[in-house]
């Protein structure tokens, strides 16, 4: 009986560490989960956060770096025109631009996503003292070097500022610049849990200015024209995000204006309203709710339920107009598989 048991035991050890070798050899072949950027929902980390607002002028496109941002706003500036907000984490590009100034929508925008890392080019004399108070780390062109804030030759001023945006975030890193990284802003990502409408494009309006967003399949995303001409970032590829965000809210006049005397529209994006969700070349009705500066925008279908956004870059146009959707006939819609 006694060799019968010290037989067993030795089994029962050589089994364990076998499992334990097993064990050990699966975890060193099973790959580590893919990081993925809570702004944006592709592969990426979620780094330091750096906002760039950027011309959206004719004359300012092609525009650098767009297509390396998490999420890019539209916002209506004066005269009708509008101007990009692009937010950066997952990846900082080398430049970006051109940069021009911020604007009061910039504050209330910027807030949810705590405290950013904020590059343009100035501001209203009235508009400074709003930014240095506000919860951004305000490193404008006014204080920084011509080495960070470049000028591009082939380019004509006010729409040659480049920003080097690698040597911005290295300086913020040296300095020990407060920035926070990047975190949720209210929506999340996932698969399609409501029924949307197809479409083959969107026409969004602003005085000055018109976005077409067109479905591409060949793509899985939308792309982009800037007043009917391709919306072309300066290394050829079209610009346009998986994920394309129609928030329709308040722009009233603010007590700021320009040089020329052009008063400054504000965007409120605080509050609840509706808007539209355009993924997957469908167009789904939504409403938005952001209950205060601080926190977040939630979307929402008219069930109720949360609208996820596919994983990719997400655009969000700031408007107060409805948009001309162009539909899918019925009859072009492939029948349901028997």
């Amino acid at each position: 009986m006694r060799y019968k048991y010290i037989s067993t035991a030795v089994i029962a050890v050589v089994f364990l560490t076998s499992c334990s070798s097993l064990s050990s050899t699966l975890k060193s072949v099973t790959p580590a989960p893919i990081e993925k950027n809570l702004l944006s929902g592709r592969p990426g980390v979620n780094g330091a956060l750096l906002v760039v607002k950027i011309d959206d002028t004719n004359a300012a496109h092609p525009q650098i770096g767009l297509e390396d941002a998490d999420v890019v706003y539209i916002e209506q500036v004066e005269g009708g025109l509008t101007r990009l907000a692009a937010v950066f984490s997952s990846v900082i590009p080398t430049r970006v631009g051109p940069v021009r100034s911020a604007r009061i929508s910039d504050i209330e925008i910027l807030s949810q996503y705590g405290r950013v890392a904020f590059a343009y080019s100035g501001a209203q004399k009235k508009l400074l003292p709003v930014i240095a108070a506000a919860n951004v780390a305000n490193l404008g062109a006014q204080a920084q070097s011509p080495t960070i804030y470049t000028t591009d030759p082939t380019r004509n001023s006010p729409f040659a500022m480049v920003l080097r945006a690698d040597l911005l975030m290295q300086r913020v890193k040296e300095k020990g610049y407060v920035v926070d990284s990047a975190k949720s802003v209210g929506w999340s990502f996932g698969d399609e849990k409501t029924v949307g409408v197809p479409i083959t494009q969107a026409v969004l309006h602003w005085p000055a200015a018109q976005y077409t967003v067109i479905w591409s399949p060949t793509d899985n995303r939308w792309h982009l024209k800037h007043n009917n001409e391709p919306d072309l970032s300066d290394t050829g590829r079209v610009l346009g995000p998986t994920t394309f965000v129609i928030q329709l809210l308040s722009i009233t006049p603010s007590i700021y204006h320009d040089k020329f005397g052009g008063v400054t529209p504000f965007s409120n994006t605080v509050g609840s309203g509706s808007g539209y969700i355009l993924r997957d070349g469908k167009s789904f009705t939504a409403t938005w709710s952001r209950s205060s500066s601080a926190v977040g925008t939630t979307w929402r279908g008219l069930d109720g339920k949360e609208l996820a956004f596919a994983p990719g870059q997400v655009w969000v146009a700031l408007t107060d107009t409805e948009p001309d959707f162009t539909l899918i006939p019925a009859s072009a819609k492939p029948s349901p598989t028997k």
